[in-house]
C-alpha cells in the first residue's frame, strides 16, 4: 500500500470543483481529479491525504460500499448529505473558505494516522524505506529484484553513488528475508583502520595482541541468523579481502589468535559506489572476490535520473521529520520544480539534509523558491514585493527628502530649496528627482541594476519598475 500525499477530487470539471481548487492550491496542497469511474483503480493500492468526492457524480448510497472496502481512506463530501459515519468524516459547503478547509483537512490527517495500522500490507511487500519511495522505471526494477532474491541465501553486491540509499535495499532484503527474525549488523569496511578489520569481523581471544584483555566476538558472530552488511566493500584491504574470500567460500571463519573454526551462518550483502572491474584491472581488487560478491547484484539509480520521484521523496521525508516531533514544511509547486532541476550530487541524503534543515528555518511553514538555498534556485522568480500606490510612493519621497537622519542632497538649479510665490508641481518634481537619483546610482555602479538598487535602498525588481514607468534604459 502506497502513501499518496495528494488530494484527490472525484467529479467533473465544472466551476464548483475550479472553486474548490484554486483554494487547496493556494493552501499549498496537490490535487488531481478523476472520473467516478477512474476511482476504483486509483484507491485499490494507494492512499491519499484524502478524497473529495462530487455527491452529483457518486450518489451516497453507491459511495458507502465504495467506502466499506478502504475504511483507512478519509472521505470529504462536496454537496448535500444526509448522515456522515465511517471513513465519510466531512462535509464541505459553499462558499468555501480558508476556516472550513483546513478544519476538514486535519480531521482528514487525524483519521489516516489512527487508521495507518489497519492498511492491509502483503506479507511479501517491500516495507518503503525513504529511498525506495517512487514511481520511476528504476527504482520500481530495484524493488522488484529486492523481492525477487529476499527469499534466498545469495549473496548480494549493491552499487550505486553515495547517497542512494545502498544501506536501504539491504534492510529490506534482510526484512523481507526468513532472517528478519535475526540481527541486522551494518559494517562499514572505509571507517574500520586496516589492522583492526580483522578483530572487527572475526572477533578475537584474550591476549592475542596488545590491549585484547579479553576475549570479544566480531560482526560475523554478531550477525548469526541474520544479515551482514559489508558496506564500502571496495575501501578493504587486499589481505582482508582474501580471508574474507574464505569466509564466503567455506562458510568458517576463526577468531584472530584463536584456533577453533566457527561456523558462519549469515547472509551477507556487500554495497559500493566504486567501479569493482576498473579496480581489479588496476590490481586493487581481487577478482575471485567479486564473482563471489557479484552474485546477485542490483543498482541503485542516482536521484538526478529519477527526478520525477522528488515530490513523493519529499512527502516521504517531511513525514518521517514530522513524525520525529521536529515540525513539518510544505513545499510549492514552484519550488518542487526547482528541486528537480538540481543535479543532487550527495542523492537521496542530500535531499534528507535539506528537508531537515528547511524544518528548522521555516517550521510549520510554506517553502517557495526565493526559500532555497541559492544552490537550488534552478527557476527564476522574482522575489515578491508588495504593490504601493503612487500616493505612499510620494509620502515616501517626501518624507525622505525632509528627513534630519539621511539628508538627500538636491542640486539647486533644478531643485528649489524654498517654495517660489508661484508653486510648483510636486509631482513632477518628485518624479524628476527620482529619475536623477537613479541615473545616478546607475553611472556610479556601471550600470548594473543590482548593485545600483542596493545603493537606493530598494529591491531590484522595484528599480526595474521605476525604469519601465520613466522609460530609462542601463544605457
Amino acid at each position: 500500500m502506497q502513501t499518496d500525499q495528494r488530494i484527490l477530487l472525484v467529479g467533473t470539471q465544472s466551476e464548483r470543483i475550479s472553486r474548490l481548487s484554486c483554494i487547496l492550491e493556494f493552501l499549498g496542497e496537490q490535487l488531481e481529479l478523476v472520473s467516478p469511474v477512474q476511482l476504483n483503480e486509483k484507491v485499490q493500492n494507494t492512499r491519499y491525504r484524502a478524497l473529495i468526492v462530487e455527491t452529483d457524480a457518486i450518489p451516497l448510497d453507491k459511495l458507502r460500499p465504495i467506502a466499506a472496502q478502504i475504511p483507512w481512506q478519509p472521505i470529504l463530501l462536496l454537496g448535500p448529505v444526509d448522515a456522515l459515519g465511517g471513513s465519510l468524516i466531512g462535509q464541505l459547503e459553499e462558499p468555501f473558505n480558508y476556516p472550513q478547509l483546513t478544519e476538514m483537512l486535519h480531521f482528514c490527517q487525524v483519521y489516516g494516522q489512527a487508521k495507518r495500522t489497519e492498511v492491509p500490507t502483503s506479507g511479501n511487500q517491500t516495507k518503503l524505506f525513504r529511498s525506495l519511495v517512487g514511481r520511476s522505471e528504476g527504482i520500481a526494477q530495484v524493488r522488484h529484484l529486492i523481492s525477487q532474491v529476499a527469499g534466498s541465501d545469495a549473496t548480494v553486491l549493491v552499487l550505486g553513488q553515495s547517497g542512494t540509499g545502498k544501506e536501504v535495499v539491504a534492510r529490506n532484503i534482510h526484512y523481507l528475508s526468513d532472517r528478519r527474525d535475526g540481527p541486522f549488523i551494518p559494517v562499514n569496511c572505509g571507517a574500520i583502520p586496516p589492522e583492526l578489520l580483522e578483530s572487527e569481523l572475526f572477533g578475537h581471544e584474550k591476549g592475542s595482541f596488545t590491549g585484547a584483555i579479553s576475549s570479544r566476538k566480531g560482526r560475523f558472530e554478531l550477525a548469526e541468523g541474520g544479515t551482514l552488511f559489508l558496506d564500502e566493500i571496495g575501501d578493504m584491504p587486499l589481505q582482508m579481502q582474501v580471508k574474507l574470500l574464505r569466509v564466503l567460500q567455506e562458510r568458517v571463519f576463526e577468531r584472530v589468535g584463536g584456533s577453533k573454526p566457527l561456523q558462519a551462518n549469515v547472509r551477507v550483502v556487500a554495497a559500493t559506489h566504486r567501479n569493482l572491474e576498473q579496480m581489479i584491472e588496476n590490481n586493487e581488487f581481487r577478482e575471485d572476490l567479486f564473482y563471489r560478491l557479484n552474485v546477485f547484484p542490483i543498482e541503485m539509480p542516482a536521484l538526478a535520473e529519477r527526478s520525477d520521484d522528488i515530490p513523493l521523496l519529499l512527502q516521504e521525508l517531511v513525514s518521517r521529520v514530522f513524525n520525529e516531533g521536529r515540525g513539518k514544511v510544505r513545499f510549492t509547486q514552484r519550488a518542487i520544480e526547482s528541486l528537480k532541476e538540481h543535479d543532487w550530487s550527495g542523492n537521496v541524503r542530500e535531499l534528507s539534509n535539506l528537508v531537515e534543515r528547511l524544518t528548522i528555518l521555516y517550521p510549520g511553514g510554506l517553502v517557495d523558491v526565493n526559500d532555497l538555498p541559492m544552490k537550488y534556485r534552478h527557476i527564476d522568480v522574482p522575489e515578491y514585493s508588495v504593490e504601493v500606490s503612487e500616493e505612499m510612493l510620494e509620502r515616501d519621497a517626501l518624507a525622505s527628502i525632509f528627513s534630519d537622519d539621511e539628508p538627500v542632497e538636491i542640486p539647486e538649479t533644478r531643485f528649489p530649496s524654498e517654495l517660489p510665490p508661484e508653486g510648483v508641481n510636486l509631482k513632477d518634481l518628485l518624479a524628476e528627482l527620482e529619475i536623477d537619483m537613479i541615473r545616478q546610482a546607475l553611472e556610479q555602479q556601471d550600470n548594473v541594476v543590482a548593485r545600483a538598487a542596493e545603493m537606493l535602498g530598494i529591491r531590484r525588481t522595484t528599480l526595474v519598475e521605476k525604469m519601465r514607468k520613466y522609460g530609462m534604459s542601463k544605457e
